[in-house]
């Protein structure tokens, strides 16, 4: 099962920049773990700083894929192509963002693309990727005491 994470613009800095909102660990390193945990998935990672990379690679998967995940950084507040791109595709796409959005500027707050994913996951840190990850992957409810219901 292929599932895409996407990273936006400034995301290939994590581990660098503002480590008080982002953390220590780079992406790449973190991506690793993501492979570990999720052995069944054939999990890919593409990060873009620009907004039309990251649609055409949206318009590359979206028909095949299983689920893609999406940090799509500060265009989430600005851009509507990104959210007609998610629109256009038939897989499922889940909103995620490291930090808490709501509890920052105020800008922050209204997302473009939310209304086209599947679902947001906001403020859990890097282990919002492995949230969505879990859902895709319909974790059962021996592991975790519940079960995602893909409505």
């Amino acid at each position: 099962m292929k599932i895409l994470i996407i990273n936006g613009p400034n995301l290939n800095l994590l581990g660098v920049r503002e480590k008080s909102v982002y953390g220590s660990r780079s992406f790449e390193h973190y991506f690793e773990e993501l492979k570990t945990s999720f052995p069944d998935l054939e999990l890919e990672y593409y990060q873009s700083n620009i907004e039309g990379e990251l649609i055409n690679k949206i318009h590359e998967v979206g028909f095949t894929y299983k689920g893609i995940l999406l940090n799509a950084g500060a265009y989430t507040h600005t851009s509507i192509a990104l959210a007609d791109a998610i629109a256009a595709i038939e897989t499922p796409v889940i909103e995620v963002h490291i930090s808490n959005v709501y509890a920052r500027e105020e800008f922050r707050h209204h997302s473009y693309i939310s209304k086209n994913c599947k679902g947001c996951i906001v403020g859990f840190g890097l282990d919002g990727y492995r949230l969505g990850l879990m859902y895709l992957n319909n974790l059962k409810p021996k592991k975790l005491g519940f079960e995602f219901k893909n409505a």
